[in-house]
């Protein structure tokens, strides 16, 4: 009898262990639709890739962050989550980060010294990640904003990840319900505008690579979509990819309304603009000073907060009469302070220049 009953107490703490085991691990489903075992509100993580460590400040989250890039320390200008928390150039360097590590094998070392109990990493192919994972034993989650300098379902559906996994769930759906209703706030303003009776925009010098002079543009380009322009560049250029370069005379010919130029490119364009002001003062939006900066949104892929806050901006060149109540360094503020938890515009004016000038070279 006295046996049984050992049994059965063994058999009930092992039970016990079993369920306590299960509930401190979470069986979640990556963006390279690989299986991974985490543990579940896990206090130590590290972000690799472009944009991962955005994700985590979105989420409200930076606080468990143990190390970061060094990429992330040495150009800190254009990415508001960084510059509303200088507190993470403190932390340890887990690797140099950058394009040119996107997809390769990251410095292992580095991030093992740091002791996370999960990597998130973005643009990592399945069979890398696995290795990287058994080759670390620590969990390693897959994240996506989907194409660069575009904006897909899978930036929500990362979010939704690295929020189940780090019990910030709702401040996940908080954050994908902003965007949202920023999305249809924007749209609602221009909705009853007959297409053909809208604005012809164009949108050039977008970084690809590095920064890029005036035929660099974008056929999906968040703020010309969501603030209701007719962006030439979709029809203009056969492509497969959102990212294109018009060749001048295509430029010419279509003539856009009014020309955005991206704040990264503006030294190229500048430049150019001085060695070949015959081709720039032809364009109508040169002649009707029609040129308007853009803060870039695409710096260590997309600031979702500042191509919202050139969204507005393009709204209120466009559209002047429909946006006549936006004060565009207060909407700025109100974006970046949600999602990024501190109002960073006068830091972004700082290196770019007044969102939405004209501009005047």
């Amino acid at each position: 009898m006295k046996i049984a009953r050992n049994f059965a107490a063994c058999l009930f703490l092992m039970l016990m262990t079993a369920v306590s085991a299960t509930a401190a691990s979470l069986f979640i489903t990556d963006t390279d639709g690989r299986h991974v075992t985490v543990p579940a509100d896990p206090k130590r993580i590290v972000c690799i890739g472009p944009g991962a460590l955005r994700l985590i400040v979105y989420l409200e989250a930076q606080n468990r962050i143990v190390g970061v890039e060094e990429m992330e320390k040495a150009n800190p200008s254009g990415r508001p989550y960084w510059l509303a928390h200088p507190e993470l150039a403190q932390l340890p360097r887990i690797g140099p980060g950058g394009p040119a590590g996107i997809n390769k094998k990251p410095d292992m070392e580095a991030i093992l010294t740091a002791k996370p109990d999960v990597v998130f990493i973005t643009y990592m192919d399945k069979t890398l990640a696995d290795d990287v994972q058994k080759l670390m034993r620590v969990p390693v989650v897959v994240l996506s904003y989907g194409g660069f300098a575009t904006f897909s379902a899978v930036f929500y559906d990362s979010l939704r990840i690295a929020g189940r996994i780090l019990n910030r769930d709702k401040r996940a759906e908080d954050v994908i319900a902003y965007i949202a209703t920023m999305q249809t706030k924007l749209s609602n303003r221009t909705a009853d505008i007959p297409e053909a009776q809208k604005l012809t925009a164009y949108v050039g010098g977008i970084g690809m690579r590095g920064s890029q002079g005036i035929e660099s543009s974008e056929k999906n380009f968040i703020p010309l979509e969501w603030a209701g322009a007719r962006n030439i560049a979709k029809d203009a250029v056969a492509s497969e990819g959102s990212h294109v370069f018009m060749d001048r005379e295509t430029l010419l010919s279509v003539n856009p309304d009014v020309i955005f130029i991206d704040a990264g490119g503006l030294a190229l364009i500048t430049e150019d603009f001085r060695k070949k002001p015959a081709f720039y003062r032809v364009l109508k939006a040169f002649q009707t000073h029609r040129v308007v900066v853009l803060h870039p949104f695409n710096f260590y892929t997309t600031n979702i907060d500042t191509a919202l806050t050139d969204a507005w901006a393009v709204g209120k060149t466009l559209y002047p009469d429909r946006f006549r109540d936006i004060d565009l360094k207060q909407k700025a503020d109100e974006i970046y302070t949600f999602l990024v938890g501190a109002p960073v515009y006068n830091r972004m004016e700082r290196s770019f220049g007044v969102l939405g000038r004209t501009w005047s070279p």
